[in-house]
């Protein structure tokens, strides 16, 4: 259970209704986050436009490329919540979940292109305390990705950082969507009055 518990669909106002809705529609479930951070609806807000143009924005990179070194963020931080989501919107992309298991081997796995390794050896490198991103690090990211691809994956590690930090600090943990049962999991305290998404 988060340490600052989710407001339930009853008790949410019309506006934080829609948000809800929407979510709902999109991932089958209200994700755990946007109930916590609706105690304050400025920032869920403010937070669900950036996610928005943020996806719309990032079209440099593959991907593949994108989704696995965001994953490997969550998994580093220790983010339970993250690694449940990222692993769901990773099968959503049509991409091969099952090689997560060989993540740590990612240097030597078959499992991991070229191109894959550089972004995850970067994800690591900025999500070390303290970071130990190199020059030729970049240099090699440079020459595979180009400037545009570069700024674009260390933006996506950047953010996931956050929002690793920010569930693992508020104690929000995984919520079933890598199962296929996060439509099955509501609001909370929701659970008596839906049964189902809308």
């Amino acid at each position: 259970m988060p340490r600052i518990p989710g407001i339930p669909t009853r008790d949410a106002g019309p506006l934080l209704r829609l948000i809800y809705r929407f979510a709902r529609r999109r991932f089958g479930a209200v994700p755990e986050p946007v109930t916590v951070s609706a105690h304050h609806l400025k920032l869920t807000i403010a937070g669900a436009r950036h996610e928005l143009a943020v996806q719309r924005a990032s079209k440099s990179l593959p991907a593949n490329v994108r989704e696995i070194a965001v994953y490997r963020v969550a998994q580093q931080v220790g983010c339970s919540w993250c690694v449940d989501f990222g692993t769901m919107l990773q099968r959503h992309e049509g991409l091969d979940i099952q090689r997560l298991q060989q993540i740590d081997a990612y240097q030597t796995s078959p499992a991991y292109s070229a191109a894959e390794r550089l972004a995850i050896g970067y994800a690591d490198a900025m999500t070390a305390n303290p970071m130990s991103v190199t020059d030729e690090q970049v240099a090699e990211l440079r020459a595979e990705f180009g400037d545009k691809g570069v700024l674009e994956l260390t933006y996506h590690i950047a953010l996931e950082n956050h929002r690793a930090r920010f569930n693992s600090a508020l104690g929000i943990t995984d919520q079933g969507f890598t199962s296929g049962a996060a439509c099955r999991v509501p609001v909370p305290a929701d659970a008596a009055t839906e049964s189902a998404p809308e």
